[in-house]
């Protein structure tokens, strides 16, 4: 490992806590913001994803492009500074709920969108560069901090709202921000290749893009299908989510440190690709409350390290270009999260969600491959396979 002090790795795992806390913030904010005074319609609501998204693919692909010209530390400082602002955007549209709120939370969402996609690479870099000889257990561990903060947050927003103000939370997230900006990093010397899409790194883009239809046909439909499918009430929905980010979290934090001598990244990745698939056949054929409940439990487990070890295989793939891959496969992530979660609502205007959920299981065949060829490719040059 290079030198690489606490301070600044709690600096790198904090950001990901912080990062992982604001992103979810206007969806933890559905309900509330339907509600007086805001009032906000549905599609009022839905238009607030499309700056988010889009902030945060254009911000991912431009990353390596902020880095060469500028250095990590200034796009590291650049995300910081986005999401500072954006948290701020929201606190202000949590003291003035008229009209002014929805230009407010429209404006928050932009620069958490571009804050997420240069945080993230940048983060995802400094894990693989300073803990390069176990750059899979520092990413996974990154990402299972990132998705712990995405479970806590909207329980936290939650018990400040009782409290009577959810504006508290952004505030305290926007603070939190603000002391991260006081660690100093270490400077990383740019990526010396400036080009846009590197060679050979597109079956690592689709595969995250095809992990992350998966999670996010999980992850947002989740609470929607118990509703729709088994008829248990919306306790049981929120049970189901909750297992299923819940799972997924601490299932990175235990494989992470396993040693490769028990169980090889590659077995693991396959195992991940087949359980996906098993998951997404299962839960149709189901219709106990509590069996669904275990089911979508089981789905976050196979889809934990899907995403981080691949990210840790690309970058160890290629080592001179880390903050472009690393902001390209971010995108790829943001992109397959958006068509996983709008597609289906979408697509049931045509088929039932339990048929959709049944044909989704042909993604498990594509990351079965997938995991396949890239551990493959990567067996004589790197340890994450072996």
């Amino acid at each position: 490992m290079k030198p690489f002090s606490f301070l600044s790795s709690v600096a790198l795992y904090g950001a990901g806590f912080l990062q992982g806390s604001a992103f979810v913030l206007i969806p933890a904010l559905g309900n509330l913001l339907s509600l007086p005074p805001y009032h906000f319609s549905a599609s009022a609501y839905g238009l607030l994803f499309l700056p988010q998204t889009a902030g945060a693919i254009l911000g991912a692909t431009a990353a390596g492009s902020i880095q060469r010209r500028f250095g990590m530390i200034r796009l590291y400082r650049l995300g910081l500074l986005c999401n500072i602002i954006a948290l701020l955007l929201l606190y202000g549209a949590s003291t003035h709920p008229g009209q002014l709120s929805y230009p407010l939370i429209l404006a928050d969402s932009l620069f958490m969108g571009l804050g997420f996609g240069w945080t993230v690479a940048a983060i995802n870099h400094y894990s693989a560069h300073f803990f390069s000889a176990r750059s899979s257990m520092a990413i996974t561990l990154l990402n299972a901090v990132i998705g712990g903060a995405t479970a806590l947050s909207p329980l936290l927003l939650h018990a400040l709202t009782e409290q009577g103000h959810w504006g508290t939370w952004p505030l305290i997230l926007a603070i939190g921000w603000i002391l991260i900006t006081l660690i100093h990093l270490p400077q990383i010397l740019a990526d010396p290749q400036s080009i846009f899409w590197p060679r050979s790194l597109s079956p690592f883009f689709l595969m995250v893009l095809v992990y992350a239809l998966c999670e996010g046909s999980f992850g947002s439909w989740a609470s929607v299908y118990l509703h729709t499918t088994a008829h248990p009430g919306s306790q049981a929905g929120t049970l189901a989510l909750s297992a299923f980010w819940g799972s997924m979290t601490c299932f990175r934090l235990l494989l992470a440190p396993l040693p490769e001598t028990w169980l090889s990244r590659r077995k693991l990745l396959l195992l991940s690709a087949t359980g996906i698939a098993a998951c997404f056949i299962l839960i149709p054929l189901s219709s106990s409350t509590g069996v669904l409940i275990a089911l979508f439990a089981c789905a976050g487990a196979a889809c934990s390290i899907y995403y981080p070890f691949t990210m840790a295989l690309s970058l160890a793939r290629f080592p001179e270009e880390n903050t472009q891959v690393a902001g390209l496969l971010v995108a790829a992530l943001m992109m397959g999260e958006g068509i996983g979660s709008y597609g289906i609502g979408w697509l049931q205007a045509f088929f039932s969600l339990k048929s959709l959920y049944l044909a989704s299981a042909v993604w498990g065949i594509f990351l079965f491959i997938g995991a396949w060829y890239m551990t493959r490719a990567q067996r004589s040059t790197s340890p994450l396979s072996k």
